[in-house]
């Protein structure tokens, strides 16, 4: 199925969010949570999966949903319909701090491989689906698991990342060593693999973990700068426990170091 043709708008630096123009009858997909607002006209449906197949049996609708799952995704997705006559606008936020990535599958080969929890939106017709990784090393130490998300069509998609975005265009055989949970999405054509960082003292006081992602051109990589997983650890570690002070209000001045560096907060 031909994906629709949407136009888009991204606003934003830090926290962005994109802005989709649908004719009328046009439809974008959306994953829950991302909604931020919509002009009035504008029909919202719930479906399973992400509704590329309308043609489909019951069963194959139902195992392209249960495919979701797997990724840590709901069974359902939203789709957004312009029922009137004139031209309307979505709007779709990302969930947390970074960059929305506007993807045109028909540049990259009509696949994109990306990390599970990255996807925003995607004009209907594009297949949003899973990869399985054949190699037990990807598997077991990638901080994806053996599975990622692909994104499969001829429209436009949607990817969002943490902190700040780097695209890197790798020649054949380039190779990118990269942190596992940096990995925003790459090309159909990269070949991604672990790689075990090595030496003891690297391995134990690194504080690296012991693997990174090795990614080998030819294509392109798109980097994150924060993990939102990194952010969240970061944030864990320095709220209070027990009902105690936080990690940063252990020193021996205790309340009177607050008053001395800034923070008075009551």
């Amino acid at each position: 199925m031909k994906a629709h043709e949407i136009d888009y708008h991204i606003y934003g630096e830090e926290m962005q969010y994109v802005e989709i123009e649908l004719d009328p009858q046009e439809i974008v997909v959306a994953e829950s949570g991302s909604f931020m607002m919509m002009e009035n006209g504008i029909q919202m449906q719930t479906i399973f999966g992400d509704g590329s197949r309308e043609q489909q049996g019951i069963f194959d609708k139902l195992l392209s949903a249960g495919k979701r799952v797997l990724t840590g995704e709901s069974l359902f997705m939203t789709a957004y319909i312009n029922q009137e006559r004139g031209k309307k606008k979505a709007y779709f936020a990302s969930p947390y701090p970074g960059k929305i990535v506007p993807i045109d599958l028909t540049k990259y080969g009509g696949k994109f491989i990306c990390q599970k929890d990255s996807f925003l939106c995607t004009a209907k017709g594009v297949s949003i689906g899973i990869e399985f990784s054949k190699k037990l090393g990807r598997g077991l130490f990638g901080g994806e698991g053996f599975i990622m998300q692909k994104l499969e069509g001829d429209g436009m998609a949607f990817v969002h990342s943490g902190g700040t975005l780097a695209r890197r265009e790798l020649a054949a055989g380039e190779v990118l060593k990269v942190d596992t949970g940096c990995i925003v999405g790459f090309t159909k054509d990269v070949d991604y693999d672990i790689e075990f960082i090595g030496g003891i003292k690297n391995s134990i006081f690194g504080g690296e973990g012991l693997f990174f992602a090795t990614l080998r051109g030819p294509g392109i990589v798109y980097v994150q700068s924060l993990p939102f997983s990194r952010l969240a650890d970061r944030i864990i570690a320095s709220a209070p426990r027990n009902g105690g002070n936080s990690r940063e209000e252990g020193s021996l001045l205790g309340g009177l170091g607050r008053m001395i560096d800034g923070d008075n907060r009551f």
